[in-house]
Formats: C-alpha cells, structure tokens, sequence
C-alpha cells in the first residue's frame, strides 16, 4: 500500500475518521506492513451524534465539505496523528441530507495542509463503499506526497 510506504519512509503517524466506510479504512491500513510503527488508529463515527461528541464536528449536516475537514481535524486531535483521511456521505439505497446514494465527502489533513474532494459513485451501497475506499486512500497518498515535496521545495529555497 502506497500510503504505508509514505508513513514508514517519512516518519508519518497515520489515523481515519470514518463514517461512510464503517472501518473499511482501518482495516486496510491495521494490515499493511508494520502498520504498528505508523497507523495510530480509526474513530469510525456512523451516527451524526457521535461525529459531534467524539470528533467536535459542527452541529448541522454531516455530509459536508465542513464536517469531512472537521472529523480529520478532530481524528487527528484525538489520536495524534499528522496524517488523516475522513470519509462521509451517504452509501444508499436513500439519499441522506438532501444528498442522493453514492455522495461522498472526503478530507485528508496531512502536517497542515487539508485537500477535499467530493465525490458522487455509481452502483449499489457495497459499490459505493469500495469506490469511496480507494477514493480516499488515493487523496490521503497524494496530499502525503504533496506535503513532501513543498517541505523539500521550501527547504531548497532556503
């Protein structure tokens, strides 16, 4: 897994917040490679109550731009990581806060810098959840990256 290799080679420490995914995440990083030396762990928050008390996301929807930032910030907060994707939206058969099935907010909130990405998958709720999935594992592995090289580019103008 790309993002285990960025954590193990750059000194990362790795958490997720999700709600979407159920822990899908968390348990795709708990098996990658020396996941003990870099993944701090997983809040998985399904009910919006939960997402308020746990993760200090706002009160109002949470299939948002907002809350996704917020569960990230709150995951990485809580479990002290520098590294953090969160997920939420609505997998289906229903729409959810006005929003239709395969609705997908995502953050990733690496070292200070945060990327969202929303997203709205085809297919039924077990598709919607694998598409969410590496939809997230790939914003997380690119903002990781991202943050590398403005670290080397900033370090190179000194």
């Amino acid at each position: 897994m790309e993002v285990a290799e960025l954590a193990r080679t750059h000194d990362f420490t790795v958490a997720a917040a999700e709600s979407l995914t159920g822990g899908k995440i968390a348990v795709q990083f708990s098996a990658a490679p020396d996941s003990s030396a870099w993944f701090a762990g997983a809040v998985v928050s399904y009910q919006s109550a939960v997402k308020h008390r746990a993760l200090g996301v706002p009160e109002g929807p949470v299939i948002s731009e907002d809350a996704a930032i917020a569960m990230a910030s709150g995951a990485a907060r809580l479990l002290g990581a520098d590294a953090v994707v969160a997920v939420t939206g609505s997998g289906g058969p229903g729409e959810q806060e006005g929003n239709p099935p395969g609705t997908a907010w995502l953050a990733a909130a690496v070292r200070g810098q945060v990327r969202t990405a929303l997203h709205h998958f085809e297919g039924d709720p077990v598709e919607v959840l694998a598409r969410t999935q590496v939809a997230a594992l790939r914003l997380l592995h690119r903002t990781m990256h991202d943050t590398l090289h403005d670290i080397d580019a900033r370090g190179d103008q000194r």
